[in-house]
């Protein structure tokens, strides 16, 4: 077996002699025995490296005269250095590398590659010049079988599948985007290849330049993903299963951090509300409304001439004493600070003095300071490419975090600015990198633009950090790249309050929750645009009480957006759906615990849970704008929310119940009538969906019983996961964990096994109470707390 260090030797040999080899010379390649950690193969100027950080994920990288440096924003070292033997075999014209799950063909003369898994299936193949390097960029070209679909690159608009359509990986202010507008806010160049059987792919290309995935659109049946620069460095994943490929995406990207049990809470915002007495109005409105509800937001106008970290004390002469009262009432306040820095010399301003003080800001190709207009006027912007500056930006938000300010809001990060055609910085901007393991070197902004809003968002969580080690940060941003979500989370930019937009909500969420991002919204109701209608705002809350994030932003100028608007009929129905959300919260909270160790999204879609699906294709179209909520809870918008038409809801399978009724459906059809008060949600056969009391916020300690909702089917099984949802004591083992599980017993009981429970976290209910779904009548047994493995026989017949 080869190793590291033969390797290491032989590659530096390689890279020397690419510079002397001409083109079409021959072939060079490294090899040592049966097994090596990494396999270089060269052929004319191009020299390619294949190594598996993991038995199921392959690493390909490529470049002229020599491989590219070894450096990424997204995937950790650990993880890159990390490698499992690849067993070799060398052929005349190919040489075939192999883990225990994956094998990659290698053609010696084109450096064509074929990947398939352990079974031979193919997984991702070149198509005709599959690599090419041209203008300082690169394209590969991969064949797509007829039978696969394509899911993934973040929050782009149009369907679920991305199969003929053609994206632009480039982070845009886009306003009031429509259902065709490309490029928008986040960069994610990660998909994945689903295939009618249910196997699945995944695909990762590692670069920060503007990037073109192209899926059929260009070329018939050829994927085609092309980049202006950059390494060519991609990975390749062998799933099988689509959950699967998330989760190794996840080894590569990494989860999010849990977040706080209030961001679970619904969310009320506006740009903007203009004074503290106004934010304070909207606070008591929700709770004389008994409208349960966690969060409230200030946008830009809250700042002294929108400067960030700033207050404007006339319109808010006492932001602490604001603060500290809507903590009182059960809310947590955040903050918008935008990254541009107003360009105020002289003028007292901190954050502008601080930062020239220590060279924090870009430059221009000349080595002058960069300057562009944004919503302060003229400004600077922070190079978060530095260690340095994030420490500095991360120091600025001392004063509101010890004000009590819960959560910080990085809009505009694309980075966006006002007056010029590109609406960002010119392309020659200079950052500097000094990020460790990198290279120092100053780079320009073609390459910095699509990882920039990542870096500020992680300045902001490592600031936040530093002020309030144990507590745990809320950081919203909009603009992001692959691995983003380690640092924020999302939501899906400036919507319009339409029904299309509403429909758009789904796919988009849904492919971000694919492409890491599980914590993430859209602006309910629509942000930009005429104001929503009483029902189409109706329609969005019913929908949205089901998304991670859940909250109503919109801009200035429209008619109120709050909950109470349009009149106390539609404000029942809203309140409802709010509600229930705040009942759900435990099995929400789970489900996000889930998200923060494996990646798995809180908003699926339904193939994740239900791979079958991909193999019908008029069942698979039913559930394109239908999603699941972990893995019990299938939620099917009607397909026209706007129309008053009937419709049919194709479930995957049968055994399902409907949740409002807890009903066992009657076969694998669901048929609707569109009710403006209902939004057809389905429980899985199998699944325990805990619920908790109601209460206004999760500031309030729910007063009661713990119930256990249990529809009966195969594989049933529930979990629960609670800790004191704020700090960060659940890392030191303050929190609890259990599994159930239960098992039908002829027509006449159903056992109850309840796991041993992990942590120390002592938990807020009296008791559990059972609830046992079926064709029957609601049977219902209260138990004492159930701390041990313990079983439960609970009989059908009440």
């Amino acid at each position: 077996m080869a190793t590291r260090a033969n390797l290491s030797v032989c590659h530096a040999i390689l890279a020397a002699l690419a510079i002397l080899v001409p083109a079409g010379a021959g072939r060079l390649a490294c090899a040592a025995g049966t097994a090596v950690q990494r396999y270089v193969l060269q052929a004319g100027d191009v020299q390619l490296e294949v190594s598996a950080p993991r038995p199921e994920i392959l690493r390909i990288r490529a470049g002229q005269r020599g491989l590219p440096e070894d450096a990424s924003w997204t995937v950790p070292a650990s993880v890159r250095q990390s490698t499992v033997p690849l067993a070799v075999q060398e052929g005349s014209t190919e040489v075939v590398l192999s883990t225990t799950a994956m094998r990659i063909t290698l053609n010696r003369a084109t450096l064509a590659t074929r990947i398939e898994d352990a079974g031979g299936q193919v997984l991702l193949a070149d198509a005709g010049e599959g690599l090419r390097f041209t203008d300082g960029g690169f394209q590969i070209r991969k064949r797509m079988p007829a039978d696969a679909r394509y899911f993934g690159l973040g929050d782009k608009t149009g369907g679920l599948d991305r199969r003929d359509g053609s994206f632009t990986l480039w982070n845009t202010d886009h306003f009031g985007f429509g259902p065709a507008s490309d490029p928008l806010y986040k960069s994610i160049p990660f998909l994945i290849g689903a295939r009618e059987s249910g196997s699945a792919f995944g695909l990762f290309v590692d670069d920060t330049w503007r990037t073109n995935f192209d899926f059929g659109k260009a070329a018939r049946d050829v994927l085609t993903v092309s980049a202006e620069g950059g390494p060519l460095d991609y990975y390749v994943m062998a799933g099988p299963a689509p959950a699967d490929v998330v989760r190794q995406y996840a080894i590569l990207a990494g989860t999010a951090p849990l977040v706080p049990l209030w961001a679970l809470g619904f969310q009320q915002s506006h740009y903007s509300y203009m004074s503290q007495a106004e934010v304070q109005d909207v606070a008591h409105h929700l709770r004389a409304d008994h409208v349960p509800a966690d969060v409230l937001y200030c946008d830009i106008d809250y700042q002294d001439r929108n400067r960030p970290f700033t207050v404007n004390t006339t319109a808010f002469p006492d932001m602490p004493g604001m603060v500290a009262t809507l903590r009182a009432q059960g809310f947590r306040l955040v903050l918008i600070t935008d990254l541009h820095i107003a360009k105020a010399a002289g003028q007292g301003y901190g954050p502008y003095d601080s930062g020239m003080a220590i060279d924090a800001f870009v430059h221009n190709a000349d080595g002058s300071t960069f300057s562009g207009e944004v919503w302060p006027g003229a400004s600077v912007f922070p190079d978060f490419s530095r260690p340095a500056v994030r420490t500095w930006w991360g120091e600025q938000y001392r004063g509101f975090v010890g004000m009590g300010v819960a959560g910080f809001w990085n809009d505009m990060n694309e980075p966006a600015l006002f007056q010029v055609r590109s609406k960002t910085m010119p392309l020659d901007v200079m950052h500097r990198i000094e990020e460790p393991g990198f290279r120092p070197r100053q780079a320009s902004h073609a390459e910095m633009h699509n990882v920039y809003g990542m870096l500020n968002v992680k300045a902001t969580r490592e600031g936040l950090l530093a002020a309030a080690p144990d507590t745990r940060p809320f950081v919203l941003t909009r603009a992001s790249y692959a691995g983003g979500q380690r640092y924020a989370a999302t939501w899906t930019g400036d919507n319009l309050s339409t029904y299309e937009h509403l429909r758009l909500s789904v796919p988009m969420l849904v492919n971000l929750g694919l492409s890491g991002f599980g914590f993430a919204g859209d602006d309910i109701g629509g942000f930009a645009g005429d104001a929503p209608t009483p029902d189409l705002l109706t329609r969005w809350i019913e929908v949205g009480a089901f998304n991670p994030i859940f909250r109503d932003h919109y801009m200035q100028d429209k008619p109120a957006q709050e909950v109470w608007a349009g009149g106390a009929e539609h404000e029942a129905i809203r309140r409802h759906y709010i509600e229930e959300r705040y009942r759900l919260l435990p099995y929400l909270y789970a489900l996000a615990e889930e998200h923060s160790r494996s990646g798995l999204p809180l908003m699926r879609p339904v193939f994740l849970e239900f791979p079958s699906v991909l193999s019908d294709g008029a069942v698979f179209s039913s559930l394109e704008t239908a999603f699941m909520l972990g893995p019990d809870l299938l939620i099917a918008p009607p397909p026209t929310p706007e129309s008053s038409a009937a419709f049919d809801v194709r479930l995957p399978g049968e055994g399902w119940y409907d949740y409002w009724s807890g009903s066992p459906v009657s076969g694998s059809v669901a048929h609707e009538h569109a009710a403006l008060a209902r939004l057809p949600v389905f429980v899985r056969p199998g699944a325990i969906l805990p619920r908790q009391p109601l209460v206004q916020s999760t500031s309030e300690t729910p007063r009661g019983r713990l119930v256990l909702a249990i529809y009966p089917g195969p594989d049933c099984r529930g979990s629960l996961y609670l800790d004191d949802g704020v700090s960060m004591a659940f890392t030191r083992g303050a929190f609890l964990r259990q599994s159930i599980s239960c098992q039908q017993e002829g027509d006449d009981a159903v056992t109850v096994r309840f796991g041993a429970r992990q942590g120390s976290w002592q938990p807020w209910w009296t008791g559990i109470t059972l609830e046992l779904h079926g064709p029957g009548a609601l049977v219902r047994q209260d138990l004492p707390d159930m701390p041990a493995a313990t079983t439960v026989r609970l009989s059908v017949r009440p």
